[in-house]
């Protein structure tokens, strides 16, 4: 992926959120596997299918890793909570540099029929 596509999809100051949130990943103790990746590379992969809508099948080759790899780690990273952690981080981050405005806020909201009578 060129340069500039992953600087724009993953600038520094969100990598220096993500990058402590993502879980280790361990060499498996029988050997064998692939090569250590990018960590960062990975996210920016994972980041550009989630932005642009393309299928993980359709990554392209340029990422650097194969579209099930890249999947694979979207896959553990969400049972691991890491988007919800993210997302956390940022709105602290950016209620820290008070760059949050809660004056307006857009709620959304499901009706549902109560069930027996419940109220």
């Amino acid at each position: 992926m060129s340069a500039n596509l992953s600087r724009r999809l993953v600038p520094d100051g969100l990598w220096a959120l993500v990058a402590p949130l993502l879980p280790s990943f361990k060499s498996r103790p029988q050997g064998g596997g692939t090569a250590p990746l990018d960590e960062r590379a990975v996210f920016t992969a994972v980041v550009y299918v989630l932005t642009s809508g393309c299928a993980w099948r359709y990554l392209p080759e340029k990422c650097g890793l194969s579209p099930a790899t890249a999947h694979r780690r979207f896959t553990v990273w969400s049972e691991a909570g890491l988007w919800r952690r993210l997302h956390r981080a940022v709105l602290d981050e950016l209620g820290a540099r008070g760059e949050i405005d809660w004056t307006s806020a857009i709620v959304d909201a499901a009706s549902v029929r109560a069930k027996r009578g419940a109220r």
